[in-house]
This record gives structure tokens, sequence and C-alpha cells, in this order.
């Protein structure tokens, strides 16, 4: 490997500062957490570490033209999500007065969703790919490093957001559970089914 530990921590710094940027991952996660709880944010974290292996691949092998090629599956996928998100939040604010144990309809169908949503989330923007072709040469020069370099790039790529995602969501997950009066549960509610509103639209518009 030809990387530096150096060159990898000036890069998981920036990664964290990016991270810091409020953003559709943010609305979701902050949803998904107030909405389930940590338990249902976790997954869409999961979700979320699949685009940020990809993109930072994408634009190191300078294979922009993926991004055409799968152009109308990604418009596909972008707006099966807003839907998603859409349906999610007008089921939430419809059922604002009730907990998650009461009304499955909140939650179903659970992890899996909570992973596509973040998949859907990452996925939706293609624009992040030019985002990473704008830092990575910053950071790295692309002509001279070889495959070990490359996993490790993709490694630091996936890390620093989960880990920031995950306390993210376990925070939001503390301040739901401090919240447990059937006034603050319909106002829970109604702010996560905003929400969740919020990320379908901006999906959608991407």
């Amino acid at each position: 490997m030809t990387l530096t530990l150096t060159e990898l921590g000036f890069y998981a710094g920036a990664l964290f500062i990016l991270f810091l940027t409020p953003g559709p991952v943010w609305l979701a996660l902050t949803a998904r957490a107030l909405s389930g709880g940590f338990r249902s944010a976790w997954p869409l974290a999961l979700g979320v570490v699949i685009g940020d292996a990809l993109w930072p691949l994408l634009a190191i092998l300078g294979v922009s033209w993926i991004v055409s090629q799968v152009e109308a599956f990604m418009t596909i996928l972008r707006y099966v999500g807003a839907a998603m998100f859409l349906i999610m939040g007008f089921l939430l604010i419809r059922n604002a007065g009730k907990t998650i144990a009461s009304d499955s309809r909140l939650t179903r169908p659970g992890m899996w969703a909570g992973f596509l949503a973040g998949l859907v989330v990452i996925l939706g923007n293609p624009k992040a790919i030019l985002f990473y072709m704008g830092v990575l040469p910053g950071f790295f020069d692309l002509t001279a490093i070889g495959w070990a370099d490359i996993a490790a790039i993709m490694a630091v790529s996936m890390v620093v957001p989960f880990i920031g995602n995950l306390i993210f969501a376990l925070m939001v997950d503390r301040v739901r559970l401090v919240l447990s009066s059937g006034r603050a549960i319909r106002r829970v509610n109604i702010t996560a089914g905003c929400l969740m509103i919020l990320v379908g639209i901006l999906i959608a518009l991407l």
C-alpha cells in the first residue's frame, strides 16, 4: 500500500466534516429514529454504507460513464424511494397518537425497509460521484494507487460516516425515550412523518 496513515487520516477528517453537514441522510435517520428508535434507524445507516463504498470506487476508477448507463434504473430507484418515504411519512402523521407497538404499520416492514431507505437515500443522488471526483484527487494521487490503496480509501469512506450515523441515531433515540407522554409521542410522530415526507421530496427533486 502506497498511502500513508497521515493521508488517510486527513481524508477521514474531511469525511467527518462532510458528515456534520445536514442533508437527506440526517433527515432520514432522524425520522427513523424518532418513529422506531435506534433499532429502526441502524439498518438505514447500514444501507448508506453501500453508497459510501460505491461512489468513491466509481470516482477512483474514473468510470462515470457507468452512471449514465444505469441512469434509467437510478431514476426508477429514486422515485420508488421517494414514494416509500412519502407513504411512511403520511402513515406516521395519520397515526400520530399511537405508539409504535400499537400500530405495526409505522415500522413495517422493519429492518429491511430501513436498509432500503438508506440505500435509496445515498444512491438516489448520483451527484455524489461528482463530489468524490473533486475531493479524492486533492488527497491522493489516483494515478499511483493500487488495489490495497483503493480498499483503504473505500474502508475509510464507509467507516467514518457509518460510525457517525450510528452515534447520531443513538442520540435521537435517547431524546425519543425522554418524550414518553401521549402528547409528546404525537408530536414526535408528526415531526418524524414530516421529515420522511421532506426526504421523499428531496429524493425526487435531486
